[in-house]
């Protein structure tokens, strides 16, 4: 599937003085998603009993970001951003992607890994994807990985099944790969490093997106893992927290034996917030998995780049999964498409605490949030949450107030007027250049008493 591709002539490089070098070689780029990942389910991240000695590592080899962001509440929506640099209701992914909906990550979208393939990069897909219904996987009439910019893609719709141990729904390059054993975060990281030892072509860059779904359930948690929470009533999603660590670890492990790493930029992050009855953790943050709150969208964010990223750092300048698209073409000086909206900021100057140039402010909507909290924006300090008719809002200063314990709202009318006109705006053009027939439909089914099955 083809589209036309619009793009500047030029793009100036050095925004915020942290880029490839002219004399360097083009960087690797791997993008390691964790999901259903909460901001306080590491001991990066303040944990006293979770053991994640990988993020640890990858910590103190670059730069830990405390206010990093997924673009949405919910899965399907925050991926399509990584991808697109496009507010996920912009780009159509408006919802989680399961049952019998229309939407899916359109050919019509423009993605990192198919810009950079323009750009002689070799590109891989492992691990979940969740950018169509199932009843779209692996059929020819809609987009698979393969048609979004991978050459070599070995995913799932969304969960690994039966179960995330011993799954049996793996399809690569479309040919079903049948029952594997083993569990699922492990694998994944394998056919990573089996990608990068065996597969790809050395003389080429390489872009690499390992999506792994823990801690997701079904939890499935290999008994060595949990065995180190003996006795605990959580030691099934702790296990499983140190088993997608240890799956980060061979990641890095990949990349180390491949002599590849001190010229790879590794993000890691989660697609969205934890679920409390899971096991998982915000950290004492407000809100969970599908909430604009931010226990819903506030992640783990690590970033290692060798030579261009000071080690042991720690940055509390807003980033958000959407700034992915634009910093990971910065970095390569690839120009941004000029036919579409980009939302996504050029992330570099914040991995060395320095703020980020923000044309679009930090926009969220989550289909299925609760209604007192189906839209927010960030613009600095200041985030604004409103409800599902755009006209009750609330008004937080995050960095006082990060568990959005006093709304502000009340006490200072103008501030929260004036961001409610920015947002109203934002949403107004997010509308005009969506697929808005795909949730309008949804909406009103939902109405009239009808269920979509996602």
């Amino acid at each position: 599937m083809k589209r036309k591709i619009v793009m500047l002539a030029a793009l100036c490089t050095g925004l915020g003085g942290i880029h490839a070098r002219a004399e360097e070689s083009p960087p690797n780029i791997v993008i390691f998603v964790a999901d259903d990942m909460g901001w306080g389910d590491s001991e990066t991240y303040g944990n006293e009993l979770i053991k994640t000695p990988n993020m640890n590592k990858l910590a103190s080899q670059g730069v830990k970001l405390t206010e990093c962001y997924s673009a949405c509440g919910v899965c399907s929506p925050s991926r399509s951003a990584i991808l697109t640099g496009r507010t996920p209701y912009r780009n159509g992914v408006y919802r989680h992607l399961s049952g019998n909906g229309p939407a899916y990550l359109r050919t019509s979208e423009i993605t990192y890994p198919e810009l950079l393939k323009e750009a002689g990069y070799e590109t891989c897909h492992v691990g979940k994807w969740h950018l169509l219904s199932r009843q779209q996987w692996n059929k020819a009439d809609y987009p698979q990985p393969g048609d979004h910019g991978y050459d070599y893609w070995m995913a799932t719709h969304n969960n690994a099944e039966p179960s995330h141990k011993n799954p049996n729904n793996f399809v690569r390059n479309g040919e079903a790969v049948g029952e594997t054993e083993g569990y699922s975060a492990q694998l994944v990281a394998a056919e990573a490093g089996r990608w990068l030892k065996e597969i790809r072509d050395p003389s080429k860059p390489f872009a690499l997106s390992v999506w792994i779904h823990e801690p997701h359930s079904p939890i499935a948690t290999d008994s060595k893992f949990q065995s180190l929470y003996k006795g605990h009533k959580n030691a099934k999603y702790m296990g499983n927290i140190t088993q997608l660590d240890h799956a980060l670890g061979m990641v890095m492990d990949a990349l180390d034996e491949q002599k590849v790493a001190d010229n790879t930029f590794l993000f890691f992050t989660s697609d969205n917030g934890p679920v409390p009855s899971y096991g998982g953790s915000t950290g004492g943050l407000r809100g969970n998995k599908r909430s604009e709150y931010e226990g819903g969208i506030r992640v783990p964010g690590l970033v290692r780049w060798p030579d261009h990223i000071k080690p042991g750092t720690t940055s509390d300048v807003p980033v958000i999964g959407t700034d992915v698209f634009t910093t990971v073409l910065e970095m390569v000086g690839s120009p941004l498409p000029t036919d579409r909206t980009i939302d996504g900021a050029n992330m570099l100057p914040a991995l060395q605490g320095k703020a980020v140039e923000r044309k679009i402010p930090m926009f969220w909507r989550t289909h299925v949030s609760p209604p007192d909290q189906r839209v927010a924006m960030r613009i600095g300090d200041w985030k604004l949450v409103g409800d599902e008719t755009l006209t009750k809002f609330q008004l937080y200063n995050i960095p006082k107030d990060m568990k959005e314990e006093k709304d502000l709202a009340t006490e200072m009318p103008e501030k929260t007027e004036e961001m409610k006109k920015k947002l109203i705006k934002l949403w107004e053009g997010i509308v005009e250049e969506g697929p808005n027939e795909w949730w309008e439909a949804d909406k009103q089914k939902s109405k009239f008493g009808g269920k979509i099955s996602y």
